[in-house]
């Protein structure tokens, strides 16, 4: 996977999060960022890196990981593998989003 086509799944997934409003990134290290603001009107989805009130990070395999189902995202959050700053509230949310 690389950032045009995480872009683009993210885009896909936070296109069915209406109910959540916020700004969240996704770190992908040297990869790259994919920023997302719900709460613009229209929503903001770009590769700028833009303060957020989540950030998750982790490397875009990882990432991947959660889009196919083979990598449960608290798993990864309790060995290591995708770290979460800002709020632990929102990133709880974003892990249902992400699974779906």
């Amino acid at each position: 996977m690389n950032l045009t086509e995480a872009t683009d799944r993210i885009k896909q997934k936070m296109a069915r999060a209406g109910h959540i409003k916020a700004r969240v990134k996704f770190d992908f290290g040297d990869d790259g960022v994919v920023f997302a603001d719900t709460k613009a009107d229209p929503p903001v989805l770009n590769n700028e890196d833009q303060d957020a009130d989540a950030t998750l990070i982790c490397s875009l395999g990882t990432f991947e990981g959660f889009l196919n189902g083979s990598l449960d995202p608290t798993i990864a959050f309790m060995t290591g593998k995708l770290k979460v700053k800002g709020s632990m509230g929102l990133a709880m949310k974003l892990n249902s989003i992400l699974e779906d």
